[in-house]
This record gives structure tokens, sequence and C-alpha cells, in this order.
């Protein structure tokens, strides 16, 4: 278990790393350009690692601790809410996947508006 932790962690916290370095080297007022592109890519490598996780399940569950888990987890959280996602759709579910895209989007804006102004306000 602990080996496990420690795995998740290291990839997370290069992750985190990664992350801040792309939205430094791409700074930008005008659009989300480095959160869009994490966002993107993320989705991308998770889909690469549960591809090959799919394939060979022994060989890779601590490479998917480190990257999936770890690594994307840090990087970006939209690269689990896609996985989540696209398991759905994959167990015939179009239905649910698309309520929790739904309910995920606006209530994660509406949450982020609500602390936003819980703190503007006080």
């Amino acid at each position: 278990m602990l080996k496990n932790i420690l795995l998740v962690g290291l990839g997370g916290g290069i992750g985190s790393m990664l992350r801040f370095a792309c939205s430094v080297l791409i700074n930008t007022k005008l659009f989300p350009w480095s959160t869009l592109l994490v966002n993107i890519t993320g989705c991308f490598a998770i889909g690469i690692i549960y591809a090959f996780s799919i394939r060979d399940e022994a060989v890779l569950n601590n490479w998917k601790l480190f990257l999936a888990t770890g690594l994307c987890g840090g990087f970006t959280t939209f690269s689990a809410f896609s996985l989540e996602n696209v398991g759905l759709l994959q167990s015939g579910k179009t239905g649910l996947a698309l309520m929790y895209i739904g309910i995920s989007v606006i209530l994660g804006i509406a949450a982020t508006f609500a602390g936003y102004m819980l703190v503007v306000r006080s």
C-alpha cells in the first residue's frame, strides 16, 4: 500500500509541476490556452495509458498508478473525468454519461462562482 501511495504521490508531484510550467510558458490573458492544452493533453495521455493497461494489466499496474492516477491526476483532473465518461459510454450508459457531463460542468462552474462570491462578499 505504501508503495502505491508513493507512486501516486511522485506522479502527482511531477504532473503538478508540469501543469505549472505550462501556465508559465503559455501565459495569455485572452483565452485560457494553457488550461485547455493541459486538459486535452491529459485526456490524450490517460487514453493511451488506459489502452495499454487493458492490453497488459499485470505489467502496467504500477505504471498505471504512477502515470494515470499520479501524473495525469496532478496534471489535470479533467483527464479522470474524461476517462470515467468513456467508461460510461463504452458500457452503453450514454444518458448517464451526458447527465454526468452536464451536472459536472454546470455544478463545477456554479461551485467556483459560489466560492468566489463567498470570499468577495465577506
